[in-house]
């Protein structure tokens, strides 16, 4: 069975994937995919956490992730509707293009 730095290391190698994807990619659909990642990362750190735990009987680190689980689909469904109405408006989905919320 893996060490928990095994799950740590690939917990961080994950988010900064998501982080790299999030922050240089210009496709609006490539961001959200990035921001899920580091979701899934901060995910697999709680259930490391709860497993590696003295007492991992108790169900507090499936319902961290469970949490964490129904706010991400929360925010993908929030970020695709914002896609969507940027993509009726401006016909692109590159964010460099879309300025409408620039001051």
């Amino acid at each position: 069975m893996p060490a928990l730095n095994h799950y740590l290391v690939l917990a961080a190698i994950l988010f900064s994937l998501g982080l790299t994807a999030a922050l240089t990619r210009r496709n609006a659909i490539m961001v959200l995919i990035g921001i899920e990642l580091m979701l899934n990362a901060a995910n697999l750190n709680f259930i490391a956490f709860w497993r590696f735990r003295p007492n991992p009987d108790e169900m507090v680190g499936i319902m961290f992730v469970l949490f964490s689980i129904a706010i991400a689909a929360a925010e993908a469904a929030i970020g695709l509707a914002l896609i969507i109405s940027l993509y009726r408006h401006y016909r692109t989905t590159d964010l460099d293009q879309v300025d409408a919320l620039k001051g």
